[in-house]
């Protein structure tokens, strides 16, 4: 790639979803620009590699595309995954879709020491690999189940179960209650897994509980 080409551009693909238009419409705009590849990436999200300097900002304006901020200022979570739920697949046992959507607005202006990534899956198969996720919600017949400190990097961690049988409305705040704990404990760039081995999840749990 030669200096005149930044790293990547993120066209918005929201939990993963598109339509057939508007792939159409990256196609479209990346031969337009002469876009050297598009990933798909682990994150059910598209990015477009090779984009000229001084062509990016039009691209960007026309696909609501987005270079990636700096870990440390990024509002709301790095990676929002979820499976297609009870729209179609019938093992799910609750609509995680709805609960993604309603947990991305949730979220959207909050700032993090570190990445935030957040599985939700809408049965216990995890597909979104919840256990693994920094926040982790997976559905049974029962309601919500909320994991929290998990990691699939360099050093995995298996995520704590901190609740079960939760509504939509309870996940939700229970979610954004253990991120309070990390937002206010966590150092610089320290993600949830290594928060929680360094203080312990019962500080967490006892937090939660209060």
């Amino acid at each position: 790639m030669s200096d005149s080409k930044i790293g990547v551009i993120v066209p918005g693909s929201p939990l993963g979803m598109t339509t057939p238009d508007r792939l159409e419409e990256i196609a479209a705009v990346a031969k337009k620009y002469n876009v050297e590849t598009i990933k798909v990436t682990a994150s059910q999200r598209l990015k477009l590699y090779g984009v000229e300097k001084e062509e990016a900002p039009a691209l960007m304006a026309e696909l609501g595309g987005a270079m990636p901020k700096p870990v440390g200022v990024k509002s709301g979570p790095h990676t929002l995954q979820s499976c297609p739920g009870r729209r179609s697949c019938k093992y799910a046992c609750q609509d995680s879709l709805a609960l993604s959507e309603k947990l991305g607005k949730a979220l959207a202006d909050r700032v993090f020491p570190g990445k935030v990534k957040v599985g939700v899956s809408g049965c216990a198969f995890n597909c979104s690999e919840g256990y693994l996720r920094d926040v982790g919600i997976f559905g049974k017949k029962g309601g919500w189940t909320l994991v929290f400190g998990g990691n699939a990097g360099g050093r995995p961690r298996i995520g704590d179960v901190i609740a079960e049988g939760l509504s939509d409305d309870e996940v939700i705040e229970r979610a954004l209650k253990a991120l309070e704990y990390y937002a206010d404990n966590a150092r610089k760039l320290e993600r949830s897994a290594r928060l929680v081995t360094r203080k312990g999840v019962e500080e967490l749990k006892a937090f939660m509980q209060a």
